[in-house]
């Protein structure tokens, strides 16, 4: 029962009601939608117009939401998730109430977004991530190539990514060209390739323009996103879902890293011979060229 209404209070009574409707949704309705997908505590905690505000909709539009998802008005709608709220009153709802407390000063917050951090990459450890990031790397581990795409804020997840792979090989292209010429690696992807895409809402347009680019040349797309309703969610083989919540004006990108050390560390695991011995090289090639400092330099006066 606990463990029941834990889940509800992470994904919201509606969640699966929102996910069938969202492509009948217009954009408005879809904006709306996405933050309570997201925030399903604030339809119980908060005023509409609040939540209106944080979703950055006019009012009118949850109501319009509410009725479209069946409901009378959107007092019915909120009713929905009060119920389950009031099933847990020291749960979630509690942390989502005292949100504001525990000190207004750097130490406050750096507790509440260190802990926040700490919650997200626990609950990547739920049974179904974990089955999620195995699936995955199962797939990434058997194309000839992998393409790794993650543009502005999510291009340091692709970046760690294809770093750590090129220690293990030469498996991994990093899209990331200058000039314009990002999606010009594509040109001889095929059926046997991979593309892993990684994008937060909002998602970058390129993005998803060259996901849908690889997809039409039969490349495979695993996607690492922050949501059911992402655009990437349509195209992708795999998906692995990382919250982005964050306690300050910025999302979080801690947990897709991790996910991203995850399967790195799973791909690994598969060929741990192989893998060593492409470490072994490394750390030959990078001592000859003297890369790392064993003591601090003498300064030079």
């Amino acid at each position: 029962m606990a463990a029941d209404v834990r889940r509800m209070l992470q994904k919201g009574p509606l969640h699966s009601r929102i996910i069938e409707r969202f492509d009948d949704m217009s954009q408005q309705l879809q904006q709306a939608a996405r933050h309570i997908l997201e925030h399903p505590q604030e339809v119980a905690l908060v005023s509409m117009r609040e939540l209106a505000r944080n979703a950055g909709v006019q009012p009118s539009t949850m109501t319009r939401l509410a009725k479209f998802l069946g409901f009378s008005g959107y007092e019915d709608f909120r009713g929905q998730h009060a119920d389950v709220i009031r099933v847990s009153a020291d749960g979630f709802a509690a942390r989502a109430l005292q949100r504001g407390e525990g000190g207004s000063n750097g130490e406050g917050l750096a507790h509440r977004m260190l802990q926040s951090l700490s919650d997200q990459i626990a609950r990547l450890c739920e049974p179904d991530t974990l089955l999620r990031l195995s699936r995955m790397a199962d797939r990434l581990s058997t194309a000839r190539r992998i393409y790794v795409l993650g543009l502005r804020s999510c291009h340091s997840v692709a970046w760690h990514f294809h770093y750590v792979m090129t220690l293990l090989g030469e498996r991994t292209v990093h899209l990331d060209g200058p000039a314009g010429t990002t999606g010009d690696a594509l040109i001889r992807a095929s059926a046997q390739d991979v593309l892993l895409a990684i994008s937060m809402n909002p998602y970058s347009l390129q993005t998803l323009e060259l996901a849908g680019a690889a997809r039409e040349k039969g490349v495979g797309i695993v996607a690492i996103t922050d949501s059911e309703v992402s655009p990437l969610v349509t195209i992708a083989e795999h998906v692995v879902l990382c919250s982005t919540e964050s306690q300050t004006f910025f999302h979080t990108l801690a947990p897709a890293l991790a996910v991203s050390e995850v399967l790195c560390g799973l791909m690994a695991n598969q060929n741990r011979a192989t893998a060593l011995e492409e470490l072994k090289r490394t750390d030959r090639h990078l001592s000859s060229l003297n890369t790392y400092a064993s003591s601090i330099p003498l300064r030079k006066i």
